[in-house]
């Protein structure tokens, strides 16, 4: 690789300040998908793709590609991420694998130098699932898979606004994702790599830059369960007459942990949350026994395997803790996702292009979903790069270091300028 040839990273830099000082607030960073912050982060990158002399162009979804002409159009290159974000969460989840995109062509174009292949850059609509329930939508909406069910799925916070309304307040053409027509073609697409901040303490436990990524978890997901009673009075209504939603749903809560544990024991990948665990503020009491919980439940394991075993030891324990609490559940409708795992050819070329850099790296399973896991599943050669990253992510003290940073454009400007076969 030319020596003359450097990331933009003063380029990214300024982009992640803007980013802050115009999507952030005193508690964090908001780009709704489909929503103000998030169009500022697409109508920002625009402006600079443009003033780069790139190819800009949307599809239906208002997913953003950003292209640099190269010698063949033949297996063109993607680096892409997404620029919403989760409600107060951070400014580089997301966003940091843009924006390396965007550095790595910017260097190329001011080195005057012509790519071997076509390089886009695509800025994915709506990853985060917290605003619709639905994964992946940008991502899967490029290749024809979003259904017409979740375009009439409605946005949870901050209000019900209808996915296909939202899509087209943004200027997209939802009558064409309805038919299931695709932007994006799998056979035309020579590679795809995400750079992703690490959501997790890996990388800095082990004082590692960079870590390229094996594999990412599938989820199996229940977002708005409700465990029903009966409300009554908590000094005389005895024990056996008793049907008490929160005890019904703790038990559930300490039987999964008990699965999880099993689980482990047999070497199995699993993890199981109850991010939301709820009484109703309107009728409870501390001198009530509560008729009502409401709960959300986010299986993911590398394994479909284990998430289907997961899945039914589940909806076994449901229907015993009801009949003992004398309570019912209400699961709602079921989401999720299926794992995917990176290409090895592309693994093996990151890990080499590390080395070419002198860039310490481990490579690692991901946890978290990512869409990359579609490119994936669809057949596209794909790879992903974690930059180290204090206090996790999904949280304002998201902490990148610029110089990681820098290493993984570097990496990601010697794979773009020197592809795997």
């Amino acid at each position: 690789m030319p020596a003359e040839l450097l990331p933009d990273c003063e380029l990214a830099s300024r982009l992640f300040r803007e980013l802050a000082t115009r999507t952030g607030g005193s508690q964090g960073i908001t780009r709704m998908s489909y929503g103000e912050g998030e169009q500022v982060a697409h109508d920002l990158l625009r402006q600079e793709g443009e003033q780069l002399g790139l190819e800009v162009e949307t599809d239906a979804a208002c997913n953003m590609y950003l292209t640099l002409r190269g010698k063949t159009a033949e297996g063109r290159i993607i680096i892409g991420s997404h620029l919403d974000s989760v409600p107060c969460g951070g400014n580089f989840d997301g966003a940091a694998g843009v924006l390396c995109g965007i550095s790595v062509l910017s260097g190329i174009v001011s080195a005057g130098l012509q790519p071997p292949r076509h390089l886009t850059v695509m800025a994915i609509r709506a990853e985060e699932s917290t605003w619709f329930p639905a994964s992946y939508i940008g991502s899967r909406a490029a290749f024809g898979l979003l259904t017409s069910e979740e375009l009439d799925t409605v946005r949870r916070i901050p209000d019900r606004t209808k996915l296909d309304e939202a899509i087209e307040s943004s200027g997209g053409n939802v009558e064409r994702l309805r038919a299931g027509e695709a932007y994006l073609d799998p056979a035309q697409i020579g590679l795809f790599i995400e750079p992703h901040i690490e959501q997790g303490p890996r990388l800095i436990m082990e004082g590692c830059p960079i870590g390229v990524v094996s594999g990412i978890r599938g989820s199996f997901r229940h977002r708005s369960a409700t465990c029903l009673g009966s409300y009554a009075h908590s000094g005389t209504t005895p024990r056996p007459a008793r049907s008490d939603a929160v005890q019904a749903t703790s038990a559930l809560v300490m039987s999964m942990e008990q699965v999880w544990d099993e689980a482990e024991k047999e070497g199995e990948d699993l993890s199981i949350t109850f991010g939301k665990i709820a009484t109703d503020p309107s009728t409870h009491a501390f001198s009530k026994i509560a008729g009502r919980v409401e709960f959300s439940l986010d299986i993911r394991s590398r394994s479909t395997r284990t998430l289907d075993r997961v899945a039914a030891k589940f909806y076994d324990l449901t229907g015993a803790i009801a009949d003992r609490y004398s309570v019912s559940f209400d699961l709602g409708p079921k989401t999720g996702s299926d794992p995917a795992n990176m290409d090895s050819v592309v693994i093996s070329a990151l890990q080499s292009a590390c080395n070419a850099e002198c860039v310490p790296r481990v490579t690692v399973p991901c946890g978290a979903g990512h869409d990359a896991a579609v490119f994936a599943q669809v057949g596209v050669p794909t790879g992903m790069i974690l930059i180290r990253n204090e206090h996790g992510s999904h949280n304002p003290d998201e902490a990148m270091e610029m110089e990681d940073f820098a290493k993984a454009a570097r990496i990601m400007t010697r794979i773009c300028m020197d592809p795997p076969a």
